[in-house]
């Protein structure tokens, strides 16, 4: 059975994951390391500040080391609006949010969503299985939830209705648009994480925002697998909406699989492989493919997922339905 390279993307996605999270901790301290510059202060700085400036100096010195203070600020911000090599981009959430305390379209910000919401249109939720920084420490939650549930210290957790995301960003929107303020920025955990972030490096402290985030990974540790992402996350629901249609989605190969059910139980969503069920939900995270033994998901281009298909070929609910059907057919 000839094998396909879909299993090793999984590692890749954690590489980007990991990457987005250090950018995360990286960007503060080259802002410091700026303002050091700027300010001619490095015989001034305590033997701390100038470890930092040090560091900073040595890790960007490929790009920075002609005009640090201009070159370094190629790479700004964070996931919720930011410049990446020179390229404004923001998650389509802060401009929703945005749009809607102002009760008006600003053209210029809602420009900068048009990459981010290409990319959802054809990758789907890709955005929250691939670069969202909270998912890091979120997938790390549930390998402790796992570890715990092995020893019996926790058990299974419950299911929620899906929906109730949809009506976080509709209540949302709508007090942003009664508050003139963008809420999303107190409960939207990618943005916290960035947020809590930089006032850790800059401030030596952190903000409420932590505590927030800390019962997420609490909910999501004893009430419900990734259950914030699941059922509570605006950003999630808006992704969700924006991405049911994408046309890069996983199939499974029926003549490939062996119903070993593998699929289903690594699936941090709670999605249905064995049963074709993907869905607007699935992000692309590649985990179930990963996890097949006979490599028999893999992606396809389609706008809809592939209707149930049955048993897998190489299964025994499958095998043990071929004589009858074979006989069947000599009937007739």
């Amino acid at each position: 059975m000839e094998k396909h390279g879909w299993r090793h993307l999984n590692k890749v996605r954690w590489l980007v994951l990991s990457l987005v999270f250090a950018l995360l901790i990286l960007l503060p301290y080259i802002s410091l390391y700026q303002n050091f510059i700027a300010g001619h202060a490095y015989d001034l700085l305590t033997p701390h500040e100038r470890h930092i400036y040090d560091v900073v100096e040595w890790i960007t010195a490929p790009i920075g080391q002609s005009d640090p203070a201009n070159n370094l600020n190629i790479i700004k911000g964070n996931t919720w609006s930011g410049t990446l090599f020179g390229l404004k981009l923001s998650d389509p959430l802060a401009v929703v949010g945005q749009m809607a305390a102002q009760f008006a379209v600003y053209w210029p910000l809602l420009l900068t969503t048009l990459i981010p919401i290409g990319f959802t249109l054809f990758f789907g939720r890709f955005y929250c299985g691939w670069i969202c920084p909270a998912t890091f420490l979120y997938e790390l939650n549930d390998k402790l939830h796992q570890y715990l549930q092995r020893v019996g210290v926790l058990s299974s957790r419950r299911r929620m209705d899906l929906r109730l995301k949809y009506l976080v960003l509709a209540v949302g929107v709508g007090l942003s648009t009664s508050l003139g303020t963008v809420v999303f920025s107190a409960i939207y955990p990618p943005l916290i994480v960035g947020r809590e972030i930089q006032y850790w490096v800059t401030a030596n402290g952190v903000g409420a925002g932590s505590t927030f985030f800390l019962v997420t990974l609490l909910f999501d540790l004893l009430v419900a697998r990734r259950g914030f992402c699941r059922y509570l996350c605006p950003g999630g629901a808006l992704y969700s909406l924006l991405g049911r249609y994408r046309l890069v989605r996983i199939q499974r190969l029926v003549d490939r699989c062996n119903d070993c059910t593998l699929c289903d139980r690594v699936c941090q969503f709670a999605l249905r492989p064995m049963r074709d069920g993907f869905g607007q939900e699935c992000n692309n995270c590649t985990a179930c493919i990963a996890v097949c033994p006979t490599d028999a998901l893999a992606f396809r281009l389609r706008m809809t997922d592939q209707p149930y298909q049955g048993h897998g070929h190489l299964g025994p609910a499958y095998r043990r339905a071929q004589p009858i059907s074979s006989a069947r057919k000599g009937d007739e």
